[in-house]
């Protein structure tokens, strides 16, 4: 039986065709999964930096109210040191002083439980600042974990891209998932925080 050179040829180049066609449609699995990760990526880092930018300004907030308490503390304990020595000279005053020395200790008095209420209020504020913060802090980490699961399945789409290997295109498309879902997950305020990865890129 003898072998047609014609029909290898053709077969050889239907194979060909079929390589090229299959190549193709790889690369346009890859360039489609870009473009979506690419505008993904964009839109979480948008929201990413506000976050960012609310964290600033919890931290801010609440250095400022640890700062009006100390101020508030001070202001108590200079009080109370006035106090204590009105309380002290106040006996052995003359009798036409005691007026104005019990005025004087109402006033302090008085000066210390206001002290004291702005204080505490202030120490709530700070707490509520840093309640704030860890919580803004908690999605700023999932978007972080997003931009890097994104960015290492646009790195395997690149290698997919020159090798035309689809295991690799199947293979990037698992933190690309992960990545989606964690971004996902800042936006909408999930409860969905992998700590260990989170405290291993920190």
């Amino acid at each position: 039986m003898e072998i047609d050179p014609m029909e290898s040829a053709n077969e050889a180049a239907e194979i060909a065709a079929g390589e090229r066609a299959a190549a193709t449609r790889l690369s346009s699995w890859v360039a489609v999964t870009v473009a979506l990760l690419a505008t993904f990526l964009g839109v979480c880092k948008v929201k990413d930096d506000n976050i960012v930018q609310a964290m600033q300004q919890a931290q801010a907030d609440k250095l400022d109210h640890w700062a009006f308490y100390q101020a508030r503390n001070l202001r108590e304990e200079v009080a109370r040191a006035t106090l204590v020595q009105l309380s002290l000279a106040a006996p052995g005053a003359p009798a036409a002083q005691q007026d104005h020395y019990r005025e004087a200790i109402t006033h302090f008095e008085r000066l210390i439980a206001d002290q004291s209420k702005k204080k505490e209020d202030l120490r709530q504020q700070a707490e509520q600042d840093q309640k704030t913060y860890d919580a803004l802090n908690y999605h700023d980490d999932q978007f972080d974990l997003s931009d890097t699961l994104v960015a290492l399945a646009i790195s395997l789409l690149a290698l997919t891209a020159l090798t035309h290997k689809k295991w690799l295109y199947w293979l990037a498309l698992v933190p690309t998932v992960f990545g989606m879902v964690m971004g996902l997950a800042g936006f909408f305020g999930w409860h969905l925080h992998p700590d260990m990865l989170s405290r291993l890129l920190s």
